[in-house]
This record gives structure tokens, sequence and C-alpha cells, in this order.
């Protein structure tokens, strides 16, 4: 028999940490289409709002939230900022949260039928 795990106070702050910086970054449809977006490399924000057809300012802000986070990098080009992937790894953590989604919709369209 295993030993239950333990959930100590480092881990509780741990955990809380993660949800208020990480998961309140992806915690938005418009930014998980940015960092999914920038899964083909590094775009300026005209580019990025013109992909997800959405307001440059509204775009803006939400990439200041994934880089406040640590998500995103910016470099100057002349007058552009462009924004890049700082740990692609995140988006295998997306993947595998879309993979979970798709089989439990396709566990549950199971059992109806």
């Amino acid at each position: 028999m295993s030993t239950p795990t333990r959930i100590d106070d480092r881990l509780r702050d741990e955990f809380a940490h993660l949800v208020a910086t990480l998961c309140r970054a992806v915690n938005d449809p418009k930014r998980l289409m940015l960092l999914h977006v920038l899964r083909d490399g590094p775009r300026a924000v005209g580019e990025l709002a013109r992909e997800l057809e959405a307001p440059q300012a509204n775009v803006s802000q939400h990439l200041a939230v994934l880089r406040e986070q640590g998500l995103v990098d910016t470099e100057r080009r002349g007058a552009s900022v462009i924004y890049s992937l700082r740990h692609p790894r995140v988006l295998e953590a997306i993947d595998i949260m879309r993979e979970v989604q798709a089989d439990e919709a396709a566990r549950r369209a199971d059992l109806f039928t």
C-alpha cells in the first residue's frame, strides 16, 4: 500500500502562487490563442491582432499579462515590439488540457449514445 501524498504548507503556498500567476495568465481564451499563435514563432503585436481579429489595444493588454507572468518575451525591432514564447513547454501543458477536454467530451457523448 502506498503512502498518501502529504499536503504541507510549502505545497499549499506553491499551488496558491501557481493559481495567482500562471493559471491567471492562461485563464482567458484570447491569451490561450496568443500563446497558440506564438507557437509558430515571434510576432509583432499588429500581426497578432490581425491573427486574432481583435483590436490591437486589447491584444496588447493580454500580452502585458502574459509578459508580467513570464510566459512571453519582448524584443524591440525598430518601431515594432516582437513577442515570443519564453517557455514553449507551456504549450505542452495546454495541449494536454485540450486532449483531456476532448477525451472527456467523447466520454460524455458515449454515455448518451
